[in-house]
């Protein structure tokens, strides 16, 4: 993975109004923090920021120029570990970065992206499941993929790809079980024919009450005409 160099200035810890200002201005807020120095608050220019982010999908490994004032700039190699975005606009409003060591291994987020169409598909009718979008790894920071892809042209159906069968660059060490399923080719689900009934058959109680009740009314109905005729 290349690094991608951004400049970032240092700024002192502000108050809600005065951050609220800075993002006026087209800067994002910003923390850099981790290793054996202090959390530092900076600012990132926003358009260089979100172009980056554009072009780059998944983990970067950022080369951040820091400025503090009139010392001569600092160069710390960082990763972004969270953005705060604003929930109606999706603007991004901070961004928390983290130092990290080129010579030591961590743990990075790869999306797994997926090459053709299955015969299962393209054939016979089944479904692609996409289970696993991205992949946990363990790497050098510089040797963090991009994208890891999956070619499933030649996958029919209940034919699956688990962690197992990935192809990862050299040096590149999943960190999920191998037995973990990526993606799937599934038959196509069956059209389930209901039929109608004519309608509710009723409870036997119910029935029997309903045939109870008649019998009462037309027994009485009975007497009524026999004691008329008496009369």
């Amino acid at each position: 993975m290349e690094e991608i160099r951004l400049d970032v200035q240092t700024r002192e810890l502000l108050k809600k109004r005065k951050v609220k200002s800075l993002r006026r201005e087209n800067l994002i807020p910003g923390i850099l923090y981790g290793g054996k120095q202090e959390p530092m608050p900076i600012t990132v220019d926003r358009k260089a920021y979100e172009r980056i982010r554009r072009q780059h999908h998944g983990e970067i490994v950022f080369s951040l120029n820091v400025v503090d004032g009139g010392k001569s700039p600092e160069l710390s190699y960082a990763m972004v570990r969270e953005e705060q975005h604003n929930p109606v606009t999706d603007q991004i409003l901070h961004v928390d970065f983290i130092r990290i060591s080129l010579t030591d291994t961590i743990e990075a987020r790869v999306p797994v992206e997926v090459k053709g169409e299955p015969v299962g598909v393209k054939r016979d009718g089944g479904s692609l499941e996409h289970l696993l979008w991205e992949l946990t790894v363990e790497c050098l920071p510089t040797n963090i993929p991009e994208k890891i892809t999956v070619d499933v042209s030649m996958l029919e159906i209940d034919q699956s790809v688990y962690v197992r069968d990935l192809v990862l660059p050299e040096g590149v060490v999943p960190q999920h079980e191998p037995d973990a399923l990526v993606l799937s080719v599934v038959p196509p689900q069956k059209e389930e024919v209901v039929e109608r009934a004519e309608g509710p058959a009723e409870p036997e109680v119910i029935k029997e009450k309903k045939e109870e009740k008649a019998a009462e009314e037309g027994g009485g109905e009975a007497e009524a005409k026999k004691k008329k005729k008496e009369e």
